[in-house]
């Protein structure tokens, strides 16, 4: 009976690595200790966005092999969080978000996805915005509503790119998170956060997160006000950049008044293009100049792709690691992560500003807050919820080794990786679980292209010290074909 007792036990313990996390003020801290969480972050979407495939039932959480594999990479790195792009919301997801639990680390969410009809355009934003837009961010959001280490909901990823897009955008964008937060007060018990995250156009990144943290007169409750703010920022650039010439000095000065979390959603500048990166940001990022005003980062990205950001080179036959593999590696362990990890969140709700014209700066940034109603059947859906959909349930993992090859930069096979299973409420962190992952190498350990780092999605203003461009997951690269779908699909959701 004694044994007996001690394996259902096991069992029971055996998917509750982490335990969700709560948003005070502009930190998220754990409610159990007190203790400030600072995201440790990748971006994972194997194959980019052309790696979502609804209709081959694929995306990057439906294959278990492949994310015991990218789980125990992440994990020798120190990665508590991961940031997924592109879910289908009524594909099975429970084998690997129970993988990424019991590695120690969070899912930030992505909403959207760059197929027509699926996310908010940059473009006629009221031509996206639904009812079956609607209805399938709700879906997402039952998807992943039930693992404890789903952090957040991303409602969308920089919508407002150019002075276009800044001028009729910025009310969607606060629909839609709106429309999210309603439906996560009323359909689930964990108040799971909403935010946005946005592209480091500097001449509108202080007005996007004034316009999204701000709050409206008469609103009830303010449910359009994000929860969070991400910035995808690539303004550190080469070895020779510092704290000042990459201007993190003003970025910090800037978002020390902030009313919600802020964090990087996307950074690791990859100019120039022939020299590797060296991560001196993510020293800076973790150390006392910023980690009081920022909660951290995720690094972009965890594969290879055309843009060559990746950490990890995905073959057919196999895993290689690249050198920014192993130079972030080294650069995250200098960092003195226990007492980094044991400092104590405020807890202290900070006032947020008036929704007002004069909070926005540029002139053209849309200083309105009248925003859309939601599409006729939104309010049905929210209170019966949302139908047909799938909610996710951690599972037991029988076996956490890595049956898939992995080599180092040097092309040497590691052997006998695993996953090492967490349990009571651990959270991984740079140095928590230590293996031999090769030399560390000045190399870029990848081929470079020339000329097409930008995809005009406006991510980063280009020009001394403002970074670079780079691929973006949830946005569309066909405009005109999304265009033309989108009226079809109108008429099959109306």
């Amino acid at each position: 009976m004694l044994i007996q007792s001690a394996l259902v036990a096991l069992a029971a313990t055996a998917v509750s690595a982490v335990k969700p996390l709560q948003v005070k003020g502009n930190d998220f801290y754990d409610p159990g200790t007190g203790n400030k969480f600072q995201i440790v972050g990748v971006g994972y979407q194997p194959g980019g966005s052309a790696g979502y495939k609804p209709d081959e039932k694929k995306d990057p959480l439906t294959d278990a092999d492949a994310c015991m594999r990218d789980a125990a990479l992440m994990q020798i790195l120190g990665i508590n969080t991961v940031r997924v792009y592109n879910i289908d919301p009524y594909l099975d997801h429970d084998k690997c978000a129970s993988i990424f639990n019991a590695a120690g680390m969070y899912m930030v969410i992505d909403v959207n996805s760059p197929l027509p009809g699926e996310a908010i355009t940059s473009f006629n934003p009221w031509e996206s915005y639904f009812g079956g837009y609607i209805n399938r961010t709700f879906a997402v959001m039952e998807a992943f509503a039930n693992y404890p280490n789903t952090l957040l909901f991303f409602s969308g990823n920089e919508i407002i790119n150019d002075i276009p897009s800044a001028n009729v955008t910025p009310p969607y964008i606060r629909a839609v998170t709106r429309d999210l937060k309603n439906y996560v007060k009323k359909n689930f018990k964990r108040q799971i956060p909403v935010g946005y995250s946005a592209a480091d156009v500097r001449e509108f990144t202080y007005d996007t997160w004034n316009y999204c943290q701000c709050t409206i007169d008469g609103e009830k409750d303010n449910m359009s006000r994000g929860d969070v703010y991400g910035l995808n920022s690539y303004s550190w650039c080469g070895i020779d950049a510092t704290y000042t010439s990459s201007s993190y000095n003003e970025l910090t000065d800037k978002f020390k008044s902030s009313s919600v979390p802020v964090f990087f959603s996307e950074y690791g500048c990859n100019q120039p293009l022939d020299q590797p990166r060296y991560w001196n940001e993510s020293v800076a990022l973790y150390g006392d100049k910023m980690n009081g005003v920022f909660s951290g980062g995720l690094v972009y990205e965890y594969s290879e792709e055309a843009k060559n950001y990746g950490l990890v080179n995905l073959t057919s036959d196999g895993a290689r690691l690249l050198g920014d593999y192993n130079r972030l590696k080294n650069k995250l362990t200098q960092i003195d992560w226990k007492s980094l990890m044991a400092e104590k969140a405020a807890q202290k709700d900070i006032d947020a500003p008036k929704c007002d014209s004069k909070l926005i700066t540029h002139d053209g940034f849309l200083a309105n807050w009248t925003l859309p109603a939601p599409p006729d059947n939104t309010n049905d859906m929210i209170e019966k919820g949302v139908s047909p959909k799938r909610n996710g349930k951690l599972v037991d993992i029988s076996d956490y080794k890595v049956n898939l090859k992995v080599y180092d930069e040097q092309g040497n096979e590691l052997k006998d990786l695993k996953i090492v299973a967490f349990q009571n409420d651990e959270v991984n962190y740079p140095g928590k679980v230590s293996t031999d992952t090769g030399k560390v190498s000045t190399d870029t350990g990848k081929e470079t292209t020339t000329g097409g780092n930008s995809n005009g999605s406006g991510n980063g203003s280009q020009g001394e010290g403002k970074g670079n461009s780079k691929d973006n997951a949830a946005t569309f690269a066909a405009p005109m074909i999304l265009a033309a779908a989108l009226p079809a699909l109108a008429m099959v959701f109306a």
